[in-house]
């Protein structure tokens, strides 16, 4: 077996965590059902590869992520840093006998469970009797969609007591935590940077054969420091070990329209500095969150609030978990053929496939199509390529490059008749739909699967009324709300993409032309700002040639001089 060990680390890389893990439990569920649907009984996955089989003291066996969260101290909300399963009293302190001075106790108030957590409290004690104070689905549904403040508030999993990291003395506050060098300044590695490598040691040791780590990195602010010198010490100690990182980023990020310029260069430094490092300790790295997701084409049948982290994560998960099907995709036989699933790969084979020979480029774009259309015919007058819409920032469309390589997920999707799609009848489509592109990418791998995605309770209601209970994009409206949730739709087909394209060169060059025309300036304020942020000119330098090299992987017209000015 080849393990997959998965890194989050900051506020809203935990979010769209959160979403992620509640996709995997939800199809252990399904696939266990008595009466379940078949298509997810005969998913072919290997659900070992993300998590791990345990056993408490008291011999009561457990099924948890391979996982280790980092985030803020006091970001669990209701939940313990221990997690549910090992009732043991770790986070208790003990009683102080070397101290004889006068002791002061400060306490707060824990944070109470909202409805679902209560829900899923009273389903594990068994306490609850049919019809008598039973819990609505439709009220958790509605608790969750008017407020939701941590991401353990949706959590439908349970967590190893080695998963969940909260960062001594660093409290939770977004707004003030909002570039590289105040992350620099909070984490000292040397003192709690082992505690961390001590919970990944645990996980990894564990493993067979591990096939690499999945990072989900939450790079708008100083966890993006943080990230760093965890990403450098794994690059240390597991050297030969591949490494997939997502930066995601929430919306609300994104704005700087109230920012001064002094604040603005400083967000743009921050970019240059948190791409440069963190892109160096990985194989892989891919961006994901748009400025406003709501007003993206890739949301076309969705209906998101932008201000919602709850809602955004949950797309971007969904991306996510579609892409890295294909890791846990049980291989049948020398093609990996079979009549559910075809095209099972590793992190490294998705590594080798998007760097090619020529480029090694490792910065991906991701596209997704959520819900996917059927593969037959168009929908709304697009091809089904036409459907996939980026969800990483600051690409161009349409652009012609004949040295792209690409690879596609293709799951759940619906056929001419209205039944799942056979294996072979994607391939054929998805092949059809690239011979008629006029610009054709120079090698696409396609990785596909009949199991649709499952929308678990705890999913927000951010479906449009054009999509049916399974998903299927329809032509007429439903009667009724706007928004539809986990009770309305119950799976959704999806597709998405990876792709290694000059369209990035946006993304790359404003971090580029940042450190060039700001960071490397003598004696600029700038220059001061790196500084304090532990980085000598020299590293700034080395960072800025790091950069070109990407760009003139893509670009035969590098940016000048000038440019720099």
């Amino acid at each position: 077996m080849r393990e997959v060990v998965t890194v989050q680390v900051g506020e809203f890389a935990n979010f769209v965590g959160s979403h992620f893990w509640n996709f995997q439990d939800e199809l252990i569920g399904l696939a266990a059902a008595p009466l379940g649907d078949a298509v997810f009984k005969n998913q072919h996955l290997n659900m070992d590869v993300l998590y791990r089989s345990g056993e408490t003291q008291q011999g009561v066996l457990t099924y948890t992520p391979r996982l280790v969260s980092v985030g803020f101290k006091g970001g669990l909300g209701s939940v313990s840093a221990r997690g549910t399963l090992y009732n043991d009293d770790a986070d208790t302190p003990s009683n102080i006998v070397t101290w004889r001075g006068n002791v002061a106790t400060q306490h707060s108030e824990s944070c109470k469970k909202n409805l679902f957590l209560q829900s899923l409290s009273e389903e594990e004690q068994e306490n609850v009797v049919s019809g008598r104070g039973e819990i609505e689905d439709k009220d958790i549904v509605e608790c969750l969609e008017k407020d939701v403040t941590f991401w353990t508030d949706f959590s439908k999993v349970h967590y190893h007591p080695q998963s969940l990291y909260q960062l001594n003395g660093l409290w939770m506050d977004v707004q003030e935590f909002d570039n590289y060098g105040i992350g620099k300044e909070s984490l000292s590695w040397s003192s709690q940077g082992e505690e961390i490598d001590e919970r990944l040691r645990f996980f990894v040791e564990e493993c067979d054969h591990i096939q690499g780590f999945q990072f989900i990195v939450d790079d708008s602010g100083g966890f993006s420091a943080i990230a760093g010198d965890f990403l450098e010490s794994v690059a240390d100690e597991y050297s030969n070990t591949p490494v997939l990182l997502y930066s995601v980023r929430s919306p609300s990020s994104s704005n700087m329209l109230r920012e001064n310029k002094k604040q603005i260069v400083s967000r743009n430094l921050h970019d240059a500095v948190s791409f440069a490092r963190l892109s160096s300790f990985c194989q892989l790295y891919v961006p994901v969150g748009l400025p406003s997701l709501s007003r993206s084409k890739a949301t076309t049948h969705l209906c998101i609030d932008d201000q919602k982290p709850y809602h955004c994560s949950a797309v971007y998960a969904a991306a996510l978990h579609s892409i890295g099907l294909p890791l846990r995709m049980e291989a049948h036989g020398a093609t990996t053929d079979s009549n559910y699933v075809s095209g099972a790969v590793h992190i490294n084979d998705l590594v080798r496939m998007l760097a090619g020979q020529g480029r090694q480029n490792m910065v991906a774009i991701l596209d997704v199509a959520m819900p996917a259309p059927s593969v037959f015919g168009k929908h709304l007058g697009q091809s089904f390529l036409e459907n996939l819409q980026p969800l990483t920032p600051e690409v161009t469309e349409d652009a012609e490059d004949l040295q792209a390589l690409e690879y596609m997920a293709v799951h759940g999707v619906f056929g001419s008749g209205g039944d799942r799609a056979s294996v072979s009848e994607v391939k054929d489509e998805i092949c059809a739909a690239y011979e008629g592109e006029t610009v054709k990418p120079m090698h696409c791998h396609l990785s596909t699967a009949q199991c649709p995605l499952p929308i678990p309770l705890p999913f927000p209601s951010i479906f449009g009324n054009l999509i049916s209970q399974h998903g299927q994009l329809l032509t007429t409206p439903i009667s009724g709300a706007l928004s539809r949730g986990s009770l309305d739709v119950h799976s959704i087909p999806i597709a998405a993409r990876l792709r290694s394209s000059s369209a990035i060169l946006p993304f790359l060059e404003r971090r580029l032309t940042s450190l060039l025309r700001h960071g490397t300036v003598q004696g600029s304020s700038a220059s001061s700002l790196l500084r304090s942020w532990g980085f000598g000119r020299e590293e700034v330098e080395d960072m800025g040639e790091s950069l070109s090299k990407m760009v003139l992987a893509l670009n035969p017209h590098p940016l000048s001089s000038s440019d720099s000015d």
